[in-house]
């Protein structure tokens, strides 16, 4: 499992670094604010490509976990968009998404199984790109996994991102909404919005691609505590910086 782990994370940076548009660095305060967090990893790494083609766009990250000595766990996503149009704000929207984790010090280990995810999407910019909307309706199929059958479902995402103060600030994120039949009320919520101060809109500094920010996951019946529990509400914020190529 550790060796298929991470030949995974390899493959998914090798991959990711050569097409990347965005690196962040998440110190996580989680285990901070939440004694049942205890466990919690400090430490979170994302790597984001958004690339558009004539057909529609591709969009991936993969964040990975880390404790003091090493790797936690690793989950990625990737979606293709294919325009319906020329000018048509809808496409048709294809997505996996998986991944796996571990606490600390509790043996606790969370896989997530494979989830195929297709559907339609509306999106929207204003003319100059300076903010953009989408929002998007998914069937969702679970794959058949160790602890549980495979089933179906529904997402529902909405992602946004807006750029004010002369683009010296950036606040960005996504919501998810998605069926699952094991979870209490049977749907798990996960927002996260960030907030971003780039260093590259100050006169002088056009060269430095840096950001520094916060971003804050909101959740319920997703975060698994140190009990093996996911069935809370919880809203974590993070110290973050950001690197855009």
């Amino acid at each position: 499992m550790k060796k298929s782990l991470f030949l995974f994370l390899a493959f998914c940076f090798l991959f990711l670094q050569a097409n990347a548009q965005e690196v962040q660095l998440h110190y996580d305060l989680g285990h901070t604010l939440y004694s049942d967090l205890a466990a919690r990893p400090n430490v979170t790494t994302t790597v984001e490509m958004f690339k558009t083609d004539k057909w529609g766009s591709t969009f991936l990250f993969t964040d990975v976990d880390y404790y003091g000595d090493g790797a936690a766990g690793a989950y990625w996503e990737i979606a293709r968009e294919f325009k319906l149009g020329k000018t048509s704000p809808f496409a048709a929207h294809v997505e996996y998404n998986g991944g796996a984790t571990t606490l600390e010090d509790t043996q606790i280990g969370t896989r997530f199984q494979h989830a195929f995810l297709a559907g339609g999407a509306w999106n929207w910019a204003t003319k100059d790109y300076n903010t953009t909307f989408s929002l998007q309706a998914m069937y969702k199929y679970y794959f058949s996994g160790q602890n549980r059958g495979g089933f179906n479902g529904f997402q529902t995402t909405a992602v946004w991102g807006t750029n004010f103060f002369n683009k010296k600030l950036t606040f960005k994120g996504f919501c998810d909404v998605w069926y699952d039949k094991d979870v209490n009320g049977k749907l798990i919520v996960v927002s996260e919005p960030q907030l971003w101060f780039n260093v590259n809109a100050l006169k002088g500094c056009e060269d430095i691609h840096l950001s520094l920010g916060t971003e804050v996951e909101i959740s319920n019946n997703f975060v698994f505590n140190t009990r093996g529990e996911s069935n809370h509400f919880y809203a974590i914020p993070t110290l973050a910086a950001k690197w855009t190529f």
